[in-house]
């Protein structure tokens, strides 16, 4: 199957012959990473423009957002990276600036659009949160559209499987640092052709960022009760599905030499937050202010009756 492809899905009799990162325009070279990044950044902004409306709130404020979360979201994602790969970019500083040699971190890309957006609110007295929580569906959406940027690279994929989603790549496409030993032992040859078949781990996070972008708009319809609790459900939901998509991975950024995924602790870190903050606002809080409620009531009751009394007296 293949006869020299570059790339496959063997068990779903999906063959791609010839895979192509970029075009030139003019003899300039577009990537599709960036393009597919691009799109998916303007089809946000109408997604949130739409569920500002749907809430009801002006759709104005959030175009006003855009660029400065663009901009921050860039450097963040940047920062991020260069941060957790710091053994590599201390020894060659003039790669940091380099974005088009690659090395972009969503998490990071997330806390420098979510600056961006307090900073916009703050200017026009609205709350961070509240506006957060319209463009979390947004964010998933761009999450979805940007692993398949990852595809195209053939990039952030997983250890060796041979699932039925298992993805057949030619080895010489992918970068060697990504090559484990388990996917050596298992080299695949054919027509002397060397191929890796690995978890296709962009497609899985793709997935799971589609159906989470379905379950935050109807829980923003029908059960949300605070603000910020649409952005406690992503950090919960897409905490869930990184941290164990994350270990699957075989290019992930690390603390240090400890051996512990950083994407995936933070995952964790972003998922008992997140639900904390749910259920402290969902029950904590709404019992302390159900007894406080109860306690007026009987000190209202006692007043009114010690007035009764003395006005019969």
């Amino acid at each position: 199957m293949g006869n020299g492809a570059d790339l496959l899905f063997p068990h779903l009799g999906i063959v791609i012959e010839k895979m192509v990162d970029h075009f030139t325009v003019f003899g300039f070279e577009v990537k599709f990473y960036g393009l597919i990044i691009g799109m998916a950044f303007l089809i946000g902004m109408f997604i949130c423009e739409w569920d500002a409306k749907r809430r009801g709130q002006n759709a104005d404020d959030y175009w006003d957002c855009f660029i400065l979360m663009a901009i921050l979201g860039v450097i963040g994602a940047r920062l991020y990276y260069v941060l957790f790969s710091w053994s590599y970019y201390s020894q060659n500083p003039g790669e940091i600036l380099n974005i088009r040699g690659g090395g972009l971190a969503i998490y990071g890309a997330v806390i420098g659009g979510a600056i961006g957006v307090f900073i916009v609110a703050h200017k026009k007295k609205r709350n961070g949160f509240e506006m957060l929580d319209s463009i979390m569906p947004a964010l998933l959406f761009g999450q979805v559209m940007g692993r398949w940027g990852n595809f195209f690279n053939c990039e952030a994929f997983g250890e060796y499987t041979d699932s039925l989603l298992a993805m057949r790549i030619k080895k010489s496409l992918v970068y060697p640092d990504s090559i484990t030993a388990l996917m050596k032992e298992n080299l695949i040859v054919e027509n002397g052709i060397e191929y890796i078949q690995v978890h296709p781990t962009f497609l899985y996070e793709s997935l799971w960022n589609l159906v989470s972008i379905f379950i935050v708009l109807w829980y923003g319809k029908r059960v949300q009760k605070f603000k910020g609790e649409i952005v406690c459900l992503y950090m919960v939901t897409y905490g869930i599905g990184r941290s164990i998509i994350e270990g699957l991975r075989t290019d992930s950024l690390y603390v240090g030499n400890t051996g512990i995924r950083v994407s995936q602790l933070l995952s964790m870190f972003l998922v008992v937050i997140g639900a904390g903050v749910i259920i402290y606002n969902r029950f904590v809080r709404k019992s302390r202010a159900e007894v406080a409620a109860t306690e007026t009531t009987k000190a209202t009751a006692a007043g009114e009756a010690s007035a009764e009394e003395n006005s019969e007296e």
